[in-house]
Parts: C-alpha cells; sequence; structure tokens
C-alpha cells in the first residue's frame, strides 16, 4: 500500500460527491445496512437494557484496565501464550516481524484486523521480504487495488462488482466483464485456498479479549481467520488493549449486540474462542497501546474507548455516507474515527470533528452508548482553544458571532437577507465565494421575520 499525503476531510469529500452516481448509490447501500440494524434490534424486547449493560461493562474496563490486561496477561501465560506489549505501532510491527523470522517463515496469512492497518503492519513486512495475504475477501480486493479500506465492517463497500470484475480479470484470470458474484467468489475461494495451504503463519485480530479467562474471540462471516490459524502451527493474535472484557459471563452481552449493530443479522457466522495454542503450535498475543492510554486519562474522550469496531456509526452517519470512509484518511473512519484520529494527531486531523452534522444519530445507534456527537462537539471546541481552525473559518465564526451578539445588526443581515436575496442575479449568490452552495439551495426567504410576525399574532390576541 502507497504512502499518502493526508488532505484535509472537506477536500476529499469533494473528490468524491463529484462522482454523483457513485455517491448516491455509495449513500443507499449504506443506508440498507443501518435499516436491518434497526429490524433486528426491534425484535429483541431487551435492546435497550442490552446496551445499557453493555455500556457499563465497558466503563468498569475501562476504570480498572491496568489490573484487569494484567490479570488478562497471567490467564494467557498458563494457557501456554506468549504476551508482548508494544507502546507503538513500530514496537507492534518490531514484535510481529520477529515472531515471522524466528520461524524462517516466508508467507503469512491475515484476517481482518483493524489494528494491523492501524500500524501499517502489511507494508512493513513485505519491505522485510514477507508475502502477507489478507483473507477476508473485501479486505483481499482493496489489497489487490492497493488501497486501505474504506469501511471497518465492510472494507470494499465503495467498489461496485463491475469494478471487482476487473480487478479478478487482472488478478487471477477470470472472464473479461464477468460480474456474476457466486463466480467472482468462487474465483477468490480458490485462489485464497492456495494461500491458507501455502502459510507458515496466521495472523488475526481479537474482538473481545476476557481477562477471567485468558482467551479471545475473533468474529468473522467467512471462516477465514479459523482456516488461517488452523493449518499453520504459529497463531500472532494483535489487540488494541480497549478489547478487553472482565468475564466471560459478559461475553453473550457483546456478541448479541455486534452483528445486529454491524450487519443486522443476529450474530456473527464464526465466533470463534482461542484459550491458548493448538498441540503441537504456538499462540503470540501483542498488545497495543499507541495513544489509547492518553485517551484513558481524558475525561472527555475517554468513552470512546467503548467501541467494539461494529460500524453502526458509519452506517448512519450521512457525512460518512456521502463522503466515503477514504475521504477521512485514517483507519477507522466516520463518527468515531473522528474523535479517535484528533486524539493521536489533532493538528493533521483537525478537520474531521467538523465532518459532522451533529444530528446525533451515531449516538443513538452505537450498541455501547458512546456519546459520538457531544464529543464530537467537544472536539471542535478542543481544535478552536488550540489554534488549529483555519483563518476562514476563525473569520467566519468571528463574524457571525458579531451578527448573533449585536441585535440591531442581526436584524439589519435579516431585513437585507429577505429582501435582497431573492431579486439578485443567481451568480451572486452562488459562485465561488460560497462553497455551501455547490450542491445546495437556499430555502424561500419569508416574507415577514419572526419578530413581526409575532407582533401582528400579539396584537391579534391583545385586539381579540
Amino acid at each position: 500500500m502507497t504512502d499518502t499525503i493526508v488532505r484535509d476531510h472537506p477536500d476529499n469529500a469533494a473528490d468524491f460527491v463529484a462522482n454523483d452516481a457513485r455517491a448516491h448509490w455509495h449513500d443507499q447501500s449504506l443506508w440498507f445496512v443501518r435499516s436491518k440494524r434497526d429490524k433486528m434490534a426491534a425484535t429483541l424486547p431487551e435492546w435497550e437494557q442490552l446496551r445499557q449493560k453493555a455500556s457499563e461493562i465497558k466503563l468498569h474496563t475501562m476504570s480498572r484496565l491496568g489490573d484487569y490486561l494484567e490479570e488478562f496477561e497471567r490467564n494467557a501465560i498458563k494457557l501456554g501464550a506468549k504476551v508482548y506489549w508494544a507502546r507503538t505501532p513500530a514496537e507492534h510491527n518490531e514484535i510481529v516481524l520477529g515472531i515471522i523470522q524466528q520461524h524462517q517463515a516466508k508467507k503469512v496469512v491475515k484476517s481482518k484486523s483493524m489494528l494491523t492497518e492501524e500500524c501499517h503492519l502489511n507494508p512493513y513486512l513485505e519491505r522485510h521480504g514477507i508475502a502477507v495475504t489478507d483473507t477476508d475477501l473485501g479486505e483481499w480486493i482493496v489489497q489487490l487495488r492497493d488501497e486501505p479500506p474504506s469501511h471497518i465492517v465492510m472494507p470494499a463497500i465503495h467498489i461496485k462488482k463491475e469494478e471487482i470484475g476487473e480487478l479478478f480479470h487482472e488478478h487471477l484470470g477470470t472472464e473479461k466483464g464477468a460480474t456474476d458474484p457466486p463466480y467472482l467468489v468462487t474465483a477468490a475461494r480458490k485462489k485464497l485456498r492456495e494461500q491458507f495451504l501455502g502459510a507458515d503463519i496466521g495472523i488475526t485480530g481479537v474482538n473481545f479479549a476476557i481477562a477471567e479467562t485468558g482467551g479471545f474471540v475473533v468474529c468473522t462471516n467467512e471462516g477465514n481467520a479459523d482456516l488461517g490459524v488452523s493449518l499453520p502451527k504459529v497463531h500472532i493474535a494483535c489487540m488494541g488493549i480497549e478489547k478487553l472484557i472482565p468475564r466471560l459471563a459478559d461475553l453473550s452481552i457483546f456478541l448479541r449486540l455486534l452483528g445486529r449493530s454491524a450487519t443486522g443479522q443476529p450474530i456473527t457466522t464464526y465466533s470463534s474462542h482461542f484459550h491458548g495454542p493448538m498441540a503441537g503450535g504456538e499462540m503470540h498475543i501483542v498488545l497495543v497501546d499507541n495513544g489509547r492510554s492518553d485517551i484513558l486519562g481524558s475525561p472527555e474522550f475517554r468513552r470512546s474507548l467503548n467501541c467494539i469496531r461494529c460500524g453502526a456509526c458509519m452506517n448512519t452517519c450521512p457525512v460518512y455516507r456521502r463522503s466515503g470512509g477514504h475521504s477521512y484518511q485514517t483507519t477507522v473512519p466516520g463518527p468515531i474515527g473522528s474523535i479517535l484520529a484528533p486524539s493521536r494527531d489533532a493538528a493533521t486531523y483537525s478537520t474531521l470533528p467538523f465532518a459532522c452534522s451533529l444530528c446525533g444519530s451515531c449516538s443513538d445507534v452505537c450498541p455501547v452508548k458512546i456519546d459520538l456527537h457531544t464529543q464530537l462537539l467537544t472536539w471542535r471546541k478542543e481544535i478552536a482553544v488550540r489554534k488549529l481552525l483555519p483563518w476562514t473559518k476563525r473569520m467566519g465564526m468571528a463574524l457571525a458571532g458579531r451578527v448573533l451578539g449585536t441585535p440591531w445588526l442581526y436584524r439589519t443581515a435579516g431585513w437585507l437577507g429577505r429582501k435582497m436575496l431573492p431579486i439578485l442575479p443567481r451568480f451572486l449568490v452562488y459562485n465561488g465565494l460560497n462553497p455551501w452552495g455547490k450542491q445546495r439551495e437556499l430555502p424561500p426567504m419569508p416574507r415577514q421575520s419572526f419578530r413581526e410576525l409575532y407582533a401582528k399574532q400579539r396584537k391579534r390576541t391583545l385586539n381579540d
């Protein structure tokens, strides 16, 4: 995957919406998944109780994260696993490479793992001569296209089947112009099976780790994680430290929430439990911080660590649906990504908290009840405090503040808007100085202000 220069979200979004047909198709596809989520949630009378319980469990876990991590490490070691701690992506990648080189391995199969995407593990290993194959179909598709995932659950949601057909024709030799999904999936399955059979090491992510047992769970819909660590004798599991839950009894709550929130299904097809290495094999668990401890120490943003990576906030977000995941240029896009990315690098990702309508839909669907829109609003204030707002926004807000804070100026501006805008030539209203109007039309101007209407109504009431 090639390195890219991080651009501001509005610039990337403008590129995405330039293809109007794709933007609408992307929007509708994600809303379809959101609708499935709503239908599935409605089948459980206890849905809100599950959300509340999951939120409480995660809040409790974060309040004692250090203790639970040490408990998890002790129990995982008792089961025969080796546990490593990494502060940064660089440390994580060095640890993984060291394990691979220790076994003189050259071929690795990897199931979907947003943490390894966050650490840019694939290009790192490839630079050291290791062949890495992502075995989740969507991840493999974007890997073949040399691009990052655009969604944490549906990594290739931005790609049409016609494009996949051309991609497979180029890389797999399928029939040119083929778009039949079963045909394309069969071709992918055949090629991926070869990678599974030839792999030396299997790498997975971790959806949930249980402190009480030292085991962990990987959730997939394709079974690729199971196959990827069943054939090779070495299993490397890469895990963000926030993926912990205290007890095995807690797991069922999250499994009931995850599948329904992510794709609108009762449960992921495979919820695979790993408790130590297979007979004659090895298990290595790499625990990664990468700024999570800093977020944990922030009262404003600590709740973002509750995230279980279901993607529901992305499926519902009107900005994400219409701007695409790549416009965020961060591993986790959408509302939750717009909180996490500035937490690590506020200067680089200063525009992301503004990629939000503050509609609150993300908070409404979050299975662990993270107050996402509130945190995004808080980040906007923080961006301003750190003086990271561009001058255009600062000037605009200063002008708006002056108008809204000066009654006579506010009344004058309203009068001018009502009287002048309807008669101005269109080019004076919709031009390069009005980026808001590129895809929007101003509503019809009211003939009277609220003050005028109120005065008339009050006079009428008094006369009656």
